[in-house]
């Protein structure tokens, strides 16, 4: 944790161990690199910001990922000596305006190591929205893949129903949500998605303990007082009618596989697609604007 080169080479190391089990498309949890910075105020509340905050923060900006740069070469060499589809949860570092706004992002890789798409994401939840900026719609993309089309969402955005729904239009059948939620009612969440989307859901959240942060930061904030098990896990693979495949794994870190089947998402839709005839587009509208939006036009 807030170690860009470590977190890199576990990520490596665990996507090998995934594919020698056979795995075509491997997933890691939210913010994989450099980590989900759980029971951290990074020295806030509301109305007052203290310097070592300010400090803390610049040493998580400094562990972040550059898109693309030296840590995507490394993902997509290992995606493609692997032979995998590879999604993997970053916070990244933004280089086209200020170079200082980070962005909880889901990176895409293809089994030829090509960077396909990313992600960021739309909302940080309440805290998050400390370290991390917004997203816009032009990162929402749908990938095309030998098992159906893949797409998906970070965390708490699977709880914003028309985010949802911009993935249902685009017709995902394999639907990620990388996560750092380990509480029970996720689980229903990821149920439910692939219920409604009638879709297979790759549900992956990190296993974190008080012992995994660096030494100095075990005892600031309010670390000191959570539990030794900060994270306790989750992560499941969801049948597109909400059956668990997999999973959730809970308390311990470890390699959840599963087969997917594309003809099971067709046969799931025979009595409801969600975008398709049950979605009644005489009733209801909705769109979606996928524009690059810039802090500034310059002339």
């Amino acid at each position: 944790m807030f170690d860009a080169a470590g977190g890199l080479a576990k990520a490596v190391e665990w996507l090998k161990q995934a594919a020698q089990t056979g795995a075509k498309l491997v997933v890691f949890p939210e913010t994989f690199i450099p980590c989900y910075p759980r029971g951290l105020g990074f020295g806030t509340v509301v109305g007052t910001r203290q310097p070592h905050g300010r400090q803390l923060w610049q040493r998580f900006l400094e562990q972040a990922v550059v898109v693309p740069g030296p840590i995507t070469e490394a993902l997509g060499k290992a995606a493609r000596e692997a032979g995998v589809y590879l999604a993997i949860g970053v916070t990244e570092r933004d280089q086209q305006f200020s170079g200082t706004t980070l962005y909880c992002t889901l990176l895409y890789f293809g089994p030829d190591g090509t960077l396909l798409g990313k992600h960021r994401k739309l909302k940080p939840t309440a805290a998050e929205r400390l370290i991390w900026g917004e997203g816009d719609g032009s990162t929402l993309p749908v990938i095309e893949t030998p098992f159906g089309r893949m797409g998906g969402l970070l965390c708490w955005e699977n709880l914003m129903p028309l985010a949802r729904m911009a993935m249902y239009a685009k017709g995902v059948g394999v639907y990620l949500a990388p996560t750092a939620d380990f509480r029970q009612p996720w689980q229903a969440t990821l149920q439910h998605i692939a219920y409604e989307g009638r879709c297979y859901v790759l549900g992956c959240n990190q296993y974190v303990t008080r012992a995994m942060y660096p030494a100095d930061l075990r005892d600031t904030d309010v670390l000191a007082n959570l539990p030794e098990e900060i994270s306790s896990g989750g992560s499941a693979i969801i049948s597109p009618l909400g059956e668990y495949l997999a999973g959730p794994l809970f308390g311990s870190e470890g390699i959840l596989t599963a087969e997917v089947d594309p003809a099971e998402v067709i046969q799931a839709r025979f009595d409801f697609d969600v975008a398709g005839h049950y979605s009644r587009p005489d009733v209801f509208q909705f769109s979606v604007n996928e524009s690059a939006q810039r802090p500034a036009h310059l002339r």
